[in-house]
Parts: structure tokens; C-alpha cells; sequence
């Protein structure tokens, strides 16, 4: 509309002016032309790109490895990618040029893991329901097992905030590993807060199951995936963690969940990876072979999205990159 004005207003102008028939269609085609190449280059300009890089494809990760359930994907400072095969017991790294290669063949029933700034290696261990970490020579602390005397259900996702607390869900499922005894016997399926200090709270309690989560890097924001109400929120995370203003992002659950840096959000659902911008539009859809169960962002520059699934994993090239590097 506002070029359109702009033409009319410049053959009024050589309308007031006399200019003989001629010469004035001679101008009104040069202001045309020129309007519409004008158009045309701040269309070009105004278009996005897609998040995924040019010709690339889904690759299937080859590993001499027999992976029965990966999970829990998290980068460590050199791009390198963890992941966990529960069923085995086992944790993984992935490196881009090297590729799988074994960490450790005792990894507590780990499912979900995450980095700390310090380089340690944060898992849910669900082998005795305990949060915990990795040191240097791979030997496991726990930090957290027992919320009000009694075990956790178990628990399968966390996320560290820049201020080194830690939040992580806490839904159950029956796990072949238990004792046949065992039984949940926490009163919700909640989410939970370590401080830095580490006092530890159950901020949620409204959830079916909630499963996977993911904040932004200025510890502002916190999204946590119910499951079992298929539906994924959003909260402001407060100074001293706690958490308000839930709101509905997405109509969707997510086993795992990551964010890039234009902070769109990667949910895992189905046989696709689901990518949402920040008002909750799904903008890319990245189909799986089989079930994806969790994602996150590796490779030395951060712009290769790993993607584990069922019984293997994938890699995607990708115009956007990672903010979660340890």
C-alpha cells in the first residue's frame, strides 16, 4: 500500500506540472519498475531462513554399539555429546569426528543428564531414585534421594539454571531394574527445585506426568512438558527459584526439550521433533524414523542437533545453535 502511494503521488505531481503525454508514461513505467524491484529486494530481506541448514538431511548416528533405549542428551565445553542407554546401564559419548565411544558401563540407571559450568556430569539416577554427579573419574555423588523422609518416584529430567540450582521432574513408571516391592509412594508426580545451597522444594504439583524441561540462559524463563495432559507450560522463574505466571505454551507434551539460541523451543513427541518459536508457533517439523526421546545441541560450532531415539540416534545440520554448552 505504501508503495502504491507513492507512485500516484509522483504522477500527480507530473500532472500539475504539465508534462506532455509522452514524456509522463515514460516516467510513470521507470517509477513502476523501480517501485517494483524496490518491493521485491525488501521482500527478499524480509524473509526468513529456515533454522535448518541448506541441503541438509537427517543422518543415522553408526555405532558398533547395541543401544536398546538412549536418552538424557547433554554437551560438555568441547561440543561432545552424553547420552544414556538405561537398560544397559550405560553412558555414551558422541563426538563428531570420533563418534560413540563408552563413558562409563555403571551410570546408575541414569535417564536425564546435564552439565554444570563446573564440567560435572549431572544425571537422574533412577536406580535408587537419587540425583547426583560425575566427577572427574566418572565416581558418582549423590546430592539429593529422599523428599519427606520417602523416595523419590523417579526421577527422569533436569535442567541447571546459571545460578547452579537445579530444577528436575519426578514422574514414575514401573522400571524392570526395582525391586518388585517398590512402589510410589510420593503423594504427586512433581517438579522439584535444588537450590544452590542445596535445600530442596516441590514447586509443582499439578501435574499428570511431567517429563521433560528446559529454561532460557538468563535463568529467566522455565518450560516443563506434562505428558499425560499432552500439553507443555511456561513459568517466570523468580530471585529464589520458585516458580509463577504458569501459562500454556503449547498443546503438545515432550519426552525431552531443548532451546536454540533465537530461543525457539525443540519439543520430542511422536515420530517428530517439533520446533516452536517463542509465542508457541510451530515453525519446523523434523521427522523421525522412530520415536525421538530427547535432543539437545552439539559439535564444536553448537549447530548440529542430536536427536536420540528409541534404539539409535541422529544428527541435523542446523542455521541456528545450542545455548545449554556446559
Amino acid at each position: 500500500m505504501l508503495f502504491k502511494l507513492i507512485v500516484e503521488l509522483n504522477l500527480l505531481v507530473l500532472l500539475r506540472h504539465n508534462f506532455k503525454q509522452e514524456k509522463m508514461i515514460k516516467l510513470k513505467l521507470i517509477t513502476l519498475i523501480t517501485t517494483t524491484l524496490f518491493i521485491n529486494c525488501f521482500s527478499q530481506s524480509e524473509r526468513k531462513e529456515s533454522i535448518i541448514a541448506p541441503n541438509a538431511k537427517l543422518e543415522l548416528i553408526k555405532s558398533d554399539f547395541k543401544f536398546d533405549f538412549t536418552e538424557g542428551p547433554s554437551v560438555d565445553k568441547k561440543g561432545r555429546v552424553y547420552f544414556t542407554d538405561q537398560p544397559q546401564n550405560k553412558i555414551y559419548i558422541w563426538d563428531e569426528k570420533k563418534g560413540v565411544s563408552l563413558y562409563s558401563d555403571d551410570a546408575k540407571r541414569a535417564n536425564g543428564l546435564s552439565f554444570n559450568t563446573k564440567g560435572e556430569l549431572y544425571a537422574c539416577a533412577e536406580e535408587t531414585n537419587q540425583i547426583g554427579y560425575f566427577d572427574k573419574n566418572k565416581k558418582f555423588h549423590v546430592i539429593f534421594e529422599d523428599f519427606d523422609g520417602k523416595h523419590l518416584n523417579g526421577p527422569n529430567d533436569l535442567w541447571i539454571a546459571p545460578n547452579g540450582g537445579i530444577y528436575f521432574t519426578d514422574p514414575y513408571w514401573q522400571r524392570p531394574f526395582w525391586t518388585k516391592d517398590h512402589k510410589e509412594i510420593q503423594d504427586t508426580r512433581g517438579v522439584y527445585y535444588i537450590n544452590p545451597k542445596g535445600l530442596t522444594t516441590r514447586f509443582l504439583n499439578d501435574y499428570k506426568t511431567p517429563n521433560g524441561i528446559i529454561g532460557t540462559p538468563n535463568g529467566k524463563t522455565l518450560y516443563v512438558a506434562d505428558m499425560g495432559a499432552r500439553e507443555t507450560f511456561k513459568y517466570d522463574i523468580q530471585a529464589d527459584g520458585s516458580l509463577t505466571n504458569k501459562t500454556s505454551f503449547v498443546k503438545y507434551g515432550s519426552d525431552g526439550m531443548t532451546i536454540d539460541n533465537q530461543g525457539n523451543i525443540y519439543l520430542t513427541t511422536a515420530n517428530k521433533v517439533l520446533i516452536f518459536n517463542l509465542q508457541g508457533d510451530l515453525i519446523e517439523e523434523i521427522i523421525i524414523p522412530e520415536a525421538p526421546t530427547n535432543v539437545c545441541f552439539g559439535g564444536k560450532k553448537g549447530n548440529i542437533l542430536f536427536i536420540t531415539a528409541r534404539t539409535t540416534n541422529y544428527i541435523l545440520k542446523m542455521n541456528v545453535k545450542g545455548v545449554d554448552k556446559a
